[in-house]
């Protein structure tokens, strides 16, 4: 007897919202989102106190965690990348004058966008 095929949906392009688009002057570009949900505001407010973790780590963990949450693509010599995992992959991997501009990007769109999370 033969199996009947699961009827399956194709996957709608996720809406990413409202976004606003950054370049540097080496002409790569940063495509970030003007909006969070509450529970990402939350998180990334609860990660900024803890007492297991010095200014530092503090810092770090919030810089990754608003990169995560707001970078929808990154655009670097060319090559567009827009898969989450990816993406902060190569943060990880970015020099640091390249990560002094995403972090200064990000921290004047939050001032913009998202005041609720500028410190």
């Amino acid at each position: 007897m033969a199996k009947k095929k699961k009827n399956r949906r194709l996957r709608q392009p996720e809406d990413k919202g409202a976004t606003s688009i950054y370049a540097d002057p080496e002409g790569n570009v940063l495509t970030l989102r003007q909006e969070l949900s509450s529970g990402s505001v939350k998180k990334i407010k609860s990660e900024m106190v803890s007492d297991a973790a010095n200014i530092d780590d503090i810092w770090r963990r919030r810089t990754e965690l608003l990169f995560e949450r707001l970078v929808v693509s990154w655009e670097i010599s060319g090559l567009p990348l827009d898969d989450q995992a990816m993406l902060i992959g190569r943060y990880r991997m970015a020099d640091s004058a390249e990560k002094q501009w995403v972090r200064e990007t990000i921290n004047q769109h939050v001032t913009t966008y998202i005041p609720d999370l500028d410190t």
